[in-house]
């Protein structure tokens, strides 16, 4: 509206001051909102750098338990743990070993770090020696995931990760019907208590590359569109994904990746509100920006910050970020 000359709404009020500005932000960052992915595998004082995504390792059962309590000094709200064991085979049966990677990893953790929330992902594409997200069958002359197969050992393996001590399981897979099997897995075995995290809306992204390096998860023959959503898919059937998984008992939803899919993230707060909405911004994202920081094209800290600022004013209220020590130690400078 205008008075006059001049207007009487002048909204570089609100811009001016610094202070002014921080007053009336409705976005916050804060460390307790954010988790910090990890990758496992087996050995002592082990730290191989991940060539694709400079500043990741791979890291050992004794150092994954540092980085734990870094996070838990830093006020993180969880780690999310990858396993990649020693040996793969057909069915990734070492991923329900009881004395399997992130098994004992876990128990590393809880020793050093009791109270941080250990996160972990439940899935076979680090486990199987093909690299597919769980067992394989022929049917017609075509190799493809078995499903309802894969149901049975997805619950089998959170189950496991609930009795090493593991305090949320979140199914990656993306089959139909996973989140039911592994609560009444879970319900089953004792662990009602444990949440499910599910990853609802994950899609056929290529925004996964580096993951694939770091988890050792590349599948080996033919990709992983069968399962995962379409990228132009319609965010209906993001929509529909979500609304299933919560009818078959998922606690909390997760869409992956986070910045290109920033219409889900908003689709999600607004059809489930009061749901915890979880966003992963993706090995692919980390690579892009850390690469670009490197030549010099952008500032990391000021990006990173307005990335994730972007994800959280879409609706999420967890990011799995591998930037989480990162900013924590940033908004608390």
């Amino acid at each position: 509206m205008a008075s006059g000359r001049f207007p009487t709404t002048r909204l570089r009020r609100l811009r001016q001051n610094p202070a002014v500005r921080a007053l009336v932000r409705e976005t916050r960052l804060s460390p307790a909102n954010l988790v910090l992915p990890l990758f496992v595998r087996a050995g002592k004082k082990l730290r191989h750098e991940i060539s694709s995504m400079p500043g990741q390792y791979q890291l050992s059962p004794d150092e994954i338990a540092r980085e734990a309590r870094s996070a838990m000094e830093l006020g993180l709200g969880g780690i999310l743990l990858f396993g990649i064991p020693e040996k793969k085979d057909a069915t990734g049966s070492a991923s329900y070993d009881r004395s399997g990677i992130v098994q004992e990893a876990i128990a590393a953790i809880k020793e050093a770090a009791p109270e941080m929330l250990v996160i972990t992902d439940v899935c076979f594409c680090e486990y199987t020696e093909h690299g597919q997200c769980g067992v394989l069958s022929e049917r017609g002359g075509r190799v493809d995931v078995d499903n309802d197969a894969t149901l049975k050992l997805l619950a089998k393996q959170a189950v496991s990760h609930a009795q090493a001590g593991a305090d949320i399981v979140a199914p990656s897979g993306m089959m139909d019907g996973m989140v039911s099997a592994i609560r009444a897995g879970l319900d089953e075995a004792g662990h009602g208590h444990v949440p499910i995290l599910s990853y609802a809306a994950k899609y056929a992204s290529s925004f996964y590359g580096p993951f694939r390096e770091a988890a050792e998860s590349a599948p080996k023959l033919g990709d992983r569109r069968g399962y995962q959503m379409d990228p132009a898919a319609g965010a209906g059937q993001a929509m529909r994904e979500i609304e299933l998984d919560l009818a078959e008992g998922a606690d909390m939803i997760m869409v992956k990746p986070a910045l290109p899919y920033l219409d889900i993230i908003r689709d999600a707060r607004e059809r489930f509100p009061g749901v915890p909405l979880a966003a992963y911004n993706v090995s692919g994202e980390y690579s892009m920006v850390k690469a670009a920081a490197e030549r010099g094209w952008l500032d990391e800290k000021s990006v990173v910050l307005e990335s994730l600022t972007a994800i959280q004013r879409a609706g999420a209220t967890i990011i799995l970020t591998y930037w989480a020590k990162d900013v924590a130690g940033w908004l608390q400078a």
